[in-house]
């Protein structure tokens, strides 16, 4: 039995917060029991939101677009101009292959739901990625969209704004080790209108750097916590007296973040979170001795030690122009051919790490309060191009979901024989991320206030149902 979704009028009625969708839904919904009464009284969840199945979200941005027809979703009775290059290879999921390139991978399949039919619009990597990472579309396909106050905030933001942390010494969302950009910075990182109190945790350094540590979170040896604490004194007057000039989007809530960030200089706990010196040199090898390997380590002692949300980014930037570097944008520019850079870079990565959290998350019993989140912005052409290589394709790519509180060894969905377009139970962006929000006990027409005060849901989306354990 599934459980019926809240309407969004959080506190009695407001006709402005009751969307035209959702009202022309009510007036057909008395046969199943949701009335307009019951609609315009409020919550329909027990306790006014749904039960939280995860705990914590790690977020693996695929920055670039990964192909979906070269591993989750590969075609190999399709055309020789269409399939794989690469051999497929039995999964332990029955009903998935994957490449011969992946064979770790493969013996995790049936601990994932992969989502074969999520589809949108936008070909454009600063578009499809503010979209991805906030699920909402962006107003038009442009690869100059930039950020501003009038764009959607991002998950782990507006997670920390309406589900923070009870303990408050653990941040709620942390990002790093990159700022993703194509040309400039995509939209969808950080808190937008919800104010700079909301911002992630952004930690700008590789994991993988000798003696990784985090000098914000450490006091200089002449400088005491009660003279931080004076000299924060003297910076509130200033910044009171700032904002009788500046009233911008930057300007509010600064004090809430200055407040977190001297609480959390003066905490043990974070700074252990984030001591990757910690780890068995063993554990840390598995992972693999890259940028992105020992991102998702610290992911996981991350959400070990509290933290809900962490983004952690495979590249900062799309890449593919050559060999051990970038994201999976993989067109073969520059005399480059996409299936090379792949089997020597891109799958070796996924092959060490996406295993190797897994099975370390399950190990710590961990893995089924975590939702792990595998994706990126859009997926390949199923059609190789003229230079042997794929490119943008949001029309039908794949998506991963694991513990949380989803299916193990489901495969939701299904596209055309070539992987082109979605056939069966196609998925928008938006029904993901009201999914994610779900799955953390947060109601995914639960509001938030743009910098007018208007109401805005969270997601337009409905929660998959059918990807729930």
């Amino acid at each position: 039995m599934t459980t019926p979704r809240r309407s969004p009028a959080c506190s009695g009625f407001d006709a402005v917060a009751l969307s035209r969708r959702q009202l022309i839904k009510a007036g057909g919904m008395g046969a199943l029991g949701l009335t307009m009464p019951k609609l315009l009284a409020g919550s329909e969840y027990p306790g006014g939101r749904p039960p939280a199945r995860a705990k914590s979200v790690i977020f693996l941005f695929q920055w670039g677009g990964p192909s979906h027809v070269d591993m989750f979703d590969l075609k190999p009775d399709a055309p020789s101009e269409y399939r794989t290059p690469h051999k497929p290879i039995r999964t332990k999921n029955p009903d998935l292959l994957t490449s011969e390139h992946l064979p770790r991978v493969a013996k995790i399949m049936d601990r994932f739901t992969v989502i074969r039919s999520v589809y949108h619009t936008m070909k454009n990597h600063n578009s499809a990625g503010y979209y991805a990472l906030s699920g909402h579309a962006p107003p038009t396909d442009d690869q100059r969209l930039r950020d501003s106050i009038d764009l959607r905030p991002a998950y782990g933001s507006v997670v920390d704004h309406l589900a923070p942390n009870a303990d408050k010494e653990m941040p709620t969302f942390v990002t790093y080790p990159h700022v993703v950009a194509d040309g400039s910075r995509t939209p969808g990182q950080a808190a937008s209108f919800l104010g700079k109190k909301h911002d992630p945790l952004f930690v700008p350094r590789s994991p993988n750097e000798p003696n990784f540590q985090l000098p914000e979170l450490s006091l200089p040896s002449n400088l005491s916590m009660d003279r931080l604490q004076a000299r924060r004194g003297l910076q509130e007057i200033v910044d009171r007296q700032s904002r009788l000039l500046d009233h911008s989007a930057e300007a509010r809530g600064l004090d809430e973040y200055y407040q977190n960030a001297i609480a959390m200089l003066n905490s043990e706990r974070i700074r252990r979170a984030f001591d990757l010196a910690d780890e068995p040199a063993a554990i840390r090898d598995a992972y693999g001795r890259t940028t992105y390997g020992q991102g998702c380590l610290l992911a996981r002692r991350l959400v070990e030690h509290g933290v809900k949300f962490v983004t952690c980014y495979f590249s900062s930037g799309i890449g593919g122009q050559s060999i051990k570097e970038g994201g999976w944008d993989t067109h073969g520019f520059n005399n480059t051919r996409m299936f090379p850079i792949v089997e020597q870079y891109h799958f070796p990565i996924t092959e060490a790490t996406l295993p190797t959290l897994i099975y370390d998350l399950e190990n710590r019993g961990l893995l089924d309060e975590t939702l792990v989140v595998w994706m990126g912005e859009f997926g390949r052409t199923p059609k190789i191009n003229g230079n042997a290589s794929r490119d943008h394709w949001p029309n039908c790519y794949s998506v991963l979901l694991a513990g949380g509180g989803v299916k193990a060894g489901y495969i939701h969905g299904a596209s055309d024989a070539t992987g082109s377009q979605p056939i069966e139970k196609p998925v928008r962006l938006e029904d993901l991320s009201a999914t994610i929000y779900y799955l953390l006990g947060i109601d995914p027409t639960a509001h938030i206030y743009d910098t007018q005060g208007r109401p805005l849901m969270i997601s337009s989306g409905e929660p998959i149902l059918d990807v729930l354990a």
